[in-house]
C-alpha cells in the first residue's frame, strides 16, 4: 500500500495513504481491486493498532482472557466482508473511527460477545495476547479512563513504529550509531554529553551534534509518515501530532 502516490480527493499533494485508501472505497461502494486494496490496508492499520484497543477493553473492566477474545471478534467483524458500509468519511482519523467502533461493539453486541469460549472466537489477527498483558502490567496502576488509555497507547504505539522505521534505516554498520545517538531523539537534554558519545564512537562533538540534528530531523519526518497513514487529509497530520502529545499530559 506504501507504494500507492495518487493524490486524495480534495487534497492535492496528500498520497493516498492506507486510511485514505479505505476511506475511498467507502465513499465508492467500489469493488474489485479498489475493495481487495482497501481491505489490505485496512487489515494492515488494524494489525498495527490494535493494542490500544485491548488497552481500552482490560481498562474498561473485563480480564486478559476476555480482552483477547472480545478484541478478536470486534476485529473479526469489522474485517468482514462489509465492513466498509460502516465506515464514514466524515469520522476522518482512523483512530477516532476505530474507538467509536470499539464503543459501539461493546455497548451494543455484549450479549453475543460475552457467549464466546475462549478460543472460540475467530482468530483474524496476530495477537500476542502474552505481550500485550506484559505491556497493559506496566500502566495498570496509571489512573487514565478506558478512553485516556487508548489514547496514550495511540501515542506509543506510533511513536515505536517511527522509531523501528528509523532504525531500520541505520542498519549495518550504523547500527552503533543509531544506539548510541537514539537517546537524544527527545528534545531534552541527556545525561550523556555529546563529548563522551564523541570519543566511543571516534567522531569529533561537531560530527555527533550533526548527526544528532539530521536524526532527530528524520525520525519527525518518518512520524509525520506513520501519522499521515491514519488521517484523511494533509490537514489532519499537525493535529493528530498535537493531539497526541497531549495524550502524555494529566
Amino acid at each position: 500500500m506504501a507504494g500507492r502516490v495518487s493524490p486524495t480527493p480534495g487534497s492535492a499533494g496528500f498520497a493516498a495513504t492506507q486510511w485514505t485508501v479505505v476511506l475511498a472505497a467507502a465513499q465508492e461502494r467500489s469493488a474489485g481491486s479498489d475493495a481487495a486494496d482497501a481491505a489490505a490496508a485496512m487489515a494492515t492499520l488494524c494489525q498495527t493498532y490494535w493494542y490500544p484497543l485491548y488497552a481500552y477493553v482490560r481498562r474498561s473492566g473485563h480480564d486478559a482472557h476476555a480482552a483477547e477474545d472480545l478484541t478478536q471478534e470486534f476485529f473479526a467483524r469489522l474485517l468482514s466482508k462489509d465492513y466498509l458500509a460502516s465506515v464514514d468519511r466524515r469520522k476522518g482519523k482512523f483512530r477516532s473511527f476505530l474507538l467509536a467502533s470499539l464503543k459501539h461493539f461493546l455497548a451494543n453486541e455484549w450479549d453475543r460477545a460475552k457467549a464466546l469460549k475462549r478460543g472460540g472466537g475467530q482468530r483474524v489477527l496476530s495477537l500476542n495476547a502474552g505481550d500485550a498483558e506484559s505491556r497493559f502490567a506496566t500502566i495498570s496502576s496509571e489512573s487514565l479512563s478506558p478512553e485516556k488509555s487508548f489514547d496514550r497507547q495511540w501515542a506509543v504505539t506510533v511513536l515505536n513504529q517511527a522509531l523501528e522505521r528509523l532504525q531500520a534505516e541505520y542498519a549495518g554498520d550504523a547500527a552503533a550509531v543509531f544506539q548510541a545517538l537514539k537517546g537524544f531523539l527527545t528534545e531534552t537534554e541527556t545525561s550523556r554529553p555529546y563529548a563522551v558519545v564523541a570519543r566511543e564512537l571516534d567522531m569529533t562533538e561537531a560530527a555527533i551534534k550533526s548527526a544528532v540534528h539530521r536524526l532527530r530531523k528524520r525520525y519527525r519526518q518518518l512520524l509525520r509518515i506513520q501519522i499521515a497513514q491514519t488521517v484523511a487529509s494533509a490537514d489532519e497530520v499537525e493535529e493528530e501530532i498535537r493531539q497526541l502529545f497531549e495524550a502524555f499530559q494529566g
